[in-house]
């Protein structure tokens, strides 16, 4: 289970209403802006909560040193999660994605792993990526990544494409997730899989078992779904499990 974003301080996000569904599309639009209690308390409530939980490490919207709140995240709640995500691909903090810059990154990347190294048990880190990055920019983020020290990458987070969507809300400012985002986020993958031999966790549109299994195809080492809970309700991770059995019992795979 990964939570967040947790931020340095606390923040309460972009006016509501900021969450959408199209239920038409099988997606959600989102426009939280990083809504959170801030990493003190969001530390305690780790501190006190067992089992395999990621943190989505992000910064605050006004902060001087958005690199650096990175980093000041992962100093406090490290110890108590099992791995932590540089989430630099949210579309609803303003100017956030310009840290997917070759540059910004390889800095960003080196404070955080900096502070993970400082930990008393260093976590792995995995970076989060957009799925509307040119192939250039794909390619920038996988250089960086490679020489980083960094355990994996994420593809993708949400999009701000809004093609061929049916629903009444697709015009909502936010990040599209959902089915709409499945073929583009699983293309990134796919391309960013020929580009590292990191992990890569495949997310974006998981809604049934032959999806997280083209995902994994695709050059995905794991899956994570979220939007697909809202329409497919929380035994939907059980039921990809075990239809993910049947289809590699099906082509032959031991």
């Amino acid at each position: 289970l990964e939570v967040g974003a947790a931020t340095p301080r606390p923040q309460p996000g972009n006016p509501k209403p900021r969450l959408f569904r199209l239920t038409e599309d099988r997606a959600a639009i989102n426009r939280f802006g990083f809504n959170n209690d801030g990493m003190e308390a969001i530390a305690q409530r780790l501190a006190a909560t067992p089992g395999l939980i990621g943190l989505n490490l992000g910064a605050n919207k006004d902060s001087d040193d958005r690199a650096g709140d990175f980093a000041k995240v992962l100093a406090r709640c490290g110890a108590h999660v099992t791995f932590a995500t540089v989430n630099v691909s949210s579309p609803n903090t303003e100017k956030l994605r310009d840290l997917q810059g070759k540059d910004a990154l390889a800095a960003l990347l080196a404070g955080v792993i900096a502070a993970n190294k400082a930990l008393a048990q260093p976590i792995p880190i995995f970076l989060k990526i957009a799925p509307d990055l040119s192939e250039a920019e794909i390619a920038d983020v996988a250089e960086v990544a490679n020489a980083s020290g960094i355990a994996g990458l994420i593809a993708t987070s949400t999009t701000l494409d809004r093609d061929r969507l049916q629903s009444a809300h697709k015009g909502e400012a936010g990040g599209l997730s959902g089915q709409p985002l499945f073929e583009k986020s699983t293309r990134t993958l796919a391309r960013l899989s020929t580009l590292t031999n990191l992990p890569i966790i495949g997310v974006g549109g998981v809604g049934s078992a032959e999806q997280a299994y083209t995902k994994i195809r695709a050059g995905a080492s794991a899956v994570q779904l979220y939007t697909a809970l809202v329409y497919g309700g929380i035994s939907l991770a059980a039921d990809i499990a075990h239809g993910l059995d049947d289809l590699l019992a099906r082509d032959g795979f031991s």
